[in-house]
């Protein structure tokens, strides 16, 4: 009789964890190029998930948003990151890399941190100013990723020819300091690891926007918001660097299970702590920026927890 018991106890046990590991299987997701922020910060995301909630996520390399809301909407990747400008491209397929089509399968699930567009040069190039760089070798990382859609776009809107290269931010570092670049314009979470390699390697100017170059860029690409890079970012940033920037936000397939998106939510948002230990820029991980999102509806599941902390989601916004 205690024999029958035990395996009947036992076979429930079984049927228990075989629900539970049907209901949280182990997860991707797609980050960027060694060198940049979503690298580090989405290993940070992903270690923090497989603590908390006891399931496997790992990442995958991309070359960026663009890339990671292909992945997610097509379900290659359960999880992504974006800025909301490529966000924006997408959900609306009017970005060239888009080829017409709508991306409407993504959901918002918690604000992330914004992305400022940086410049730097060894201090030998001579450049101090981004008119400077007309006619020079200029790397703006992946074509796929934030960066290497907004910078042309920047570029052209100042009327500046320039010769862009395209590749991995670690890549054009090391190019940057062989002298096969003459600029690195990035953009990501701060401090960027590589800037922080390179600056700790030679002399190098950190440079950026006038006045006058920033009201026409934010005329000719109005999703871009104002952001500074704080003095001190870096060891030889002296001052605030007025720029521009795009607010980045985790992403899921509108498909995924509510409980599972509203416990990723849950487990990154209570977690702030563990969050900057890993990367600087998730300071700005806070439930108050989800304001940072004014067109990609937020997952039911996000909606969920947000309900529970206080936040009524615009009904446009609610998934």
């Amino acid at each position: 009789m205690i024999h029958r018991i035990l395996a009947a106890a036992l076979a429930a046990g079984l049927a228990f964890a075989g629900a539970a590991s049907a209901q949280m299987k182990p997860m991707t997701l797609g980050t960027a190029s060694v060198g940049g922020t979503y690298f580090v910060y989405g290993g940070v995301v992903a270690s923090l998930l497989t603590e908390k909630l006891g399931v496997n996520v790992s990442t995958q390399q991309t070359q960026g948003p663009n890339q990671n809301v292909i992945l997610t909407d097509g379900k290659q990747v359960e999880l992504g990151m974006t800025t909301m400008g490529v966000a924006l491209q997408a959900w609306n397929g009017t970005g060239e890399w888009t080829k017409g089509k709508k991306y409407n399968n993504v959901r918002a699930v918690f604000p992330m941190y914004d992305t400022p567009f940086h410049f730097i040069t060894p201090e030998k190039t001579g450049i101090k100013a981004v008119a400077d760089l007309k006619g020079k070798r200029v790397g703006v990382g992946p074509k796929a990723g934030t960066c290497g859609t907004y910078f042309p776009m920047m570029f052209k809107a100042l009327g500046i020819d320039l010769d862009i290269r395209f590749g991995q931010a670690n890549d054009m570092g090391g190019q940057l300091g062989d002298g096969l670049l003459d600029a690195f314009p990035f953009c990501a979470g701060v401090p960027i690891s590589v800037y922080t390699e390179i600056e700790a390697q030679r002399p190098v100017r950190f440079f950026t926007y006038t006045e006058a170059e920033l009201a026409k860029i934010k005329k000719e690409i109005p999703e871009l918001s104002d952001s500074t890079i704080p003095k001190g970012t870096y060891k030889t940033q002296t001052e605030d660097h007025k720029t521009v920037g795009l607010y980045n936000f985790f992403i899921v397939h509108k498909d995924m299970d509510a409980d599972t998106v509203y416990k990723i939510a849950r487990a990154v948002l209570e977690n702030h702590a563990d969050m900057v230990k890993g990367h600087a820029a998730a300071k700005e991980t806070l439930i108050a920026n989800w304001t940072k999102n004014t067109f990609l509806p937020f997952h039911p599941g996000a909606v969920k927890y947000f309900k529970e902390k206080g936040i009524a989601i615009p009904a446009n916004l609610g998934g």
